[in-house]
Formats: structure tokens, C-alpha cells, sequence
């Protein structure tokens, strides 16, 4: 196991390549999740009435979160396929293609025709724009990150990692603001037309994405490592470096089992079994990405000088207290204060800590021509485990159950398992984008230490 070194790496300044490159990658993020977030509160809200007003509420509920889940079925053969180019011929001509197929498929959602206009036509090309979609997600993430981390100043790696993510609570702010005020119209509009805007939206944000990459260098750190490419990144990530896979899988689970059960799964929970308003939780949350906005770049900053380990190990701690024993017990309670306290303790907080510096975590375990595409195995494979699935997961749980506790159990579960890949995993905030090439066990060549 690694020992955390006694004092932080040294600081280079930032230069007006790295302030562009992590203002793209800010802009990747932006529209991956203002897609996720679009898509998923519409899942909980619209969508069943929309594609499947023929099934029962619970039915058409779970029909609706399983074209949610769908996309993270080819996220990790976008992470594979975008991975495998991106680590050979470069960042930026991969990440060019990944940012139209996230940002158009959720503006062609936006123009599907509904059950009522197309029968079952709608819900399939649905399903198809999903699936499309879910492939660009999984190659973004990984270049996305790199965009920032292999350009970012030596020892300003988790602050620069962590603007990239700041593209996350934007986003939900943007998603929430939007879906809070379509639904301030009535049913009738809302269903036929009003659910809509939030999905065309995308459109500007899609151009102004694409425009900022295309006038971007290739990342330094790709630029100057002068090893031949592998000529499968993938299969050499898994010979070489299956453990560091693993762990980065399982250390992502507790932040994808938070998310989904206190957002996804929990608006649905309040207006079908409570009977409540679900602009509660949705306000909840706007105000949650605020103050997110805030604690993503401390986290960071915290990770630049303290390590990713302990930053990260306090964000699990609070999801698994917060999310899975006093989440749902709180929000039952109805009162607006107590759940917009709990929703900013778990989310900006809990999930704020890892999250930040996810990024700049996942890098750092692996060597440059592998990691574009170990980033989104890691990234899109714990997505797929821990994030898609997990409100269907939910649901049948508490209609099993006829109570929240066993989705909480889970939750708890999640971190658990979290809590012991990223202690295994040892401390990497010194490791050199730029030169480590960790062998098949996991010693950093750059600094002579073991990483696990």
C-alpha cells in the first residue's frame, strides 16, 4: 500500500492552453449531464404518460426508467470503441464525434412523436436514439477528463479535474430550472408539447460545444509521451492492469447508487407513494447544485494537498449515513427545510467529494496509452452496475418490501464496497500524467512506489 507522502507535489503555473482545455472539458460534461438529468427527471415525470399511457402507473413507471437504463448497456462499448481511438490517435478527433452524438440525440428526443400521434413507434425510436446515445456517452467521459487533467499545471491536477465536473451541477441547474418551469403548464400542454423544451435546448448548447473543441491542440500529456501506441488498448488495459479496473469500477459505485436513489428513484417515490409535491425534491436539488458549484472546487483543492483518498473517503461516509439511514425518513416528513438540508448534505457534500476528483483519481492509475480507454471502462462500467439499473432496482425492492429500507440497504451496500477499492487503492495524487506507465503490478515507474 502506498504511503501518502508527506507534502503536497509542487505547483506550475496555469497556462491559457489548460484555462481553454478545461473550459471544454466543462462543456463536454455540461451536456452529458444536462442529457442525463433531462432524461431522467422526464422518465419520472412525463415519459410514462407520454410512450406508455396504455400500462398501469406502475407499469408504465418501470417501462419508462427501463429505457433510462437502456443507454448504459452501450456506454461501455462507446467507452471501449472511443477509448481504443482515442489512445491511439488522439483526444480531440474522438471527442469531436462524442459531443454531437450525446448533444443531437437528446435534441432528435425532443422531436419523437408521441404514443398518441405514432402508437408504439415513438417509445422505439426512443429506445434507438438511447441506445445511440448511450455509445457517445461512454467514449466522452474519459477524453472529456483528459481534455483537462493532461493539460492542468503540475500539482493543480484534482482543481483542474475538478472544473470539468463543475459541468455536472450546471447542468442539473440548467435541466431542473427548465423542467421546473415547463411543468408550471397545464397537464394538457405539458404532455403534448411543454415536455419537450428541455430536450431542443440541447441544440445551442451542442454548437457552442463543438466550436470549442474543434480550436483546441491535442493534450499535452498524449503529445509528448513518445511510446508506440498499443494496438489494443483495451485488451492491454486488461492483461496489464486488471486490479486498478476493479477498483476504479467499484470505488465509482457508491456515488452512482447515491445519485440515482436519491434523485431518479426518489421524485418518483414522493409523488406515487407519499402523494407529494415532486417540485420539493426538484427545488431541493437546484439548490443543492448551487452550493455544488462551490464545494467541487475545494474538494479539489483539498485533494491537491491532502490526497484523494481521505477527500474521497468522507464524501462515502456521508452518502452511506446520509443517503441510506436518514434520506428517506426525513423527506417523509414534509417539511421543505429538512429536505433541502438532507439533499445538500448528501449530494453537494456526500457526492460532491467524489465526484470532484474522480477524474483526476482514475487517471492517475493508469498509463497514458491506455488511459482514454481505462477511464471510460471504469467510468461507463460502474454506470452500468451501480447507475442504470439502480431505480428499477429500487422500485421492486420497496413494492417488495412496502417501505424505503431495502433501496437505503442497498445504498449502504454501494459504499461499502466503495470504501474498500478506494482504501485498497492507495494514494496517486503524485503520480505524473505525463510519465507513469504502470506495470501489471501496479507500481507508478515514475515514482518507484506501488500503487496498490
Amino acid at each position: 500500500m502506498t504511503s501518502t507522502p508527506q507534502t503536497p507535489p509542487p505547483h506550475t503555473p496555469a497556462t491559457a492552453t489548460s484555462r481553454r482545455a478545461t473550459f471544454a472539458a466543462f462543456m463536454g460534461a455540461f451536456l452529458e449531464w444536462y442529457d442525463f438529468w433531462i432524461y431522467g427527471t422526464a422518465a419520472s415525470l412525463v415519459l410514462p404518460r407520454v410512450f406508455f399511457p396504455d400500462s398501469s402507473p406502475t407499469v408504465a413507471l418501470l417501462e419508462s426508467f427501463a429505457t433510462f437504463a437502456v443507454a448504459f448497456l452501450t456506454r461501455p462499448i462507446g467507452a471501449i470503441l472511443f477509448g481504443h481511438f482515442g489512445d491511439r490517435i488522439g483526444r480531440k478527433p474522438v471527442l469531436l464525434i462524442t459531443v454531437f452524438l450525446i448533444g443531437g440525440g437528446t435534441f432528435l428526443m425532443g422531436l419523437l412523436p408521441s404514443h398518441a400521434t405514432a402508437g408504439g413507434l415513438g417509445a422505439i425510436l426512443l429506445i434507438a436514439l438511447r441506445l445511440i446515445q448511450g455509445v457517445g456517452i461512454g467514449g466522452e467521459y474519459g477524453g472529456g477528463s483528459l481534455l483537462a487533467l493532461e493539460n492542468a499545471p503540475q500539482g493543480k491536477r484534482g482543481l483542474a479535474g475538478s472544473f470539468h465536473q463543475l459541468g455536472t451541477p450546471a447542468a442539473l441547474l440548467a435541466s431542473t430550472g427548465i423542467f421546473a418551469i415547463v411543468t408550471q403548464l397545464p397537464e394538457a400542454d405539458l404532455l403534448s408539447w411543454g415536455w419537450r423544451i428541455p430536450f431542443l435546448v440541447s441544440g445551442p448548447f451542442l454548437l457552442l460545444g463543438f466550436y470549442i473543441r474543434k480550436n483546441l491542440p491535442e493534450t499535452a500529456a498524449f503529445a509528448e509521451d513518445r511510446q508506440e501506441s498499443k494496438s489494443a488498448p483495451f485488451l492491454a488495459l486488461l492483461v496489464e492492469q486488471p486490479k486498478m479496473v476493479l477498483i476504479g469500477i467499484g470505488a465509482r459505485m457508491a456515488d452512482a447508487v447515491t445519485f440515482n436513489i436519491i434523485n431518479v428513484f426518489a421524485v418518483s417515490w414522493v409523488t406515487s407513494t407519499l402523494g407529494m409535491d415532486s417540485q420539493l425534491i426538484l427545488t431541493g436539488f437546484v439548490i443543492s447544485s448551487a452550493v455544488q458549484l462551490v464545494v467541487l472546487p475545494v474538494a479539489g483543492r483539498l485533494s491537491d494537498r491532502y490526497g484523494r483518498r481521505p477527500v474521497y473517503l468522507t464524501g462515502i461516509a456521508i452518502c452511506a449515513l446520509g443517503g441510506g439511514i436518514l434520506y428517506f425518513p426525513i423527506i417523509s416528513l414534509g417539511n421543505a427545510l429538512a429536505t433541502w438540508a438532507i439533499i445538500v448534505m448528501v449530494h453537494a457534500v456526500g457526492t460532491g467529494l467524489m465526484f470532484s476528483i474522480q477524474g483526476a483519481l482514475f487517471a492517475e492509475l493508469f498509463g497514458t496509452k491506455v488511459r482514454y480507454t481505462g477511464l471510460g471502462v471504469v467510468y461507463q462500467g460502474s454506470a452500468l452496475i451501480g447507475g442504470g439499473p439502480t431505480p428499477l432496482i429500487a422500485v421492486a425492492l420497496t413494492a417488495a418490501a412496502g417501505s424505503w429500507w431495502p433501496a437505503g440497504a442497498y445504498l449502504v451496500l454501494a459504499c461499502l464496497i466503495s470504501a474498500l477499492c478506494i482504501w485498497f487503492a492507495g494514494e496517486t495524487y503524485r503520480n505524473d500524467l505525463a510519465d507513469v506507465e504502470p506495470d501489471a503490478e501496479g507500481t507508478d515507474r515514475a515514482s518507484g512506489q506501488v500503487a496498490a
